[in-house]
């Protein structure tokens, strides 16, 4: 299984109060059906992580997938219920950086 981050703001940069008030209401109610959507046509997805943050993102979720494919349709399910803006990260745990890391062979230096 691989590690994604997926990444939502659920109203755009400039909205109003009252639009991000609407986006918000019933929260909860709308965060378990987005879940439900997701185990129904995601089974093999597990969450390890949500998170609402305070900045650029409302919310971070990680979890772990199968492949690229799932994760794109995790995040065509979140757009379908409000979100304005999703990413979905690739994450490679840092030992396996370092690894390859290794393999990394530098250019020789040019003389000057």
């Amino acid at each position: 299984m691989k590690t994604f981050v997926l990444m939502t703001k659920l109203a755009p940069q400039r909205a109003s109060l009252i639009e991000v008030g609407v986006k918000h209401a019933d929260r909860a109610k709308c965060n378990q059906e987005w879940l439900d959507q997701i185990k129904e046509q995601c089974p093999e997805v597990n969450f390890l992580a949500h998170y609402a943050l305070m900045g650029t993102w409302d919310f971070m979720d990680i979890y772990e997938a199968p492949d690229e494919r799932t994760a794109a349709k995790i995040s065509l399910i979140t757009r379908s219920y409000g979100a304005s803006q999703v990413e979905s990260w690739l994450a490679i745990p840092y030992d396996q950086i370092a690894e390859i890391s290794k393999e990394i062979k530098k250019p020789e230096e040019t003389p000057k």
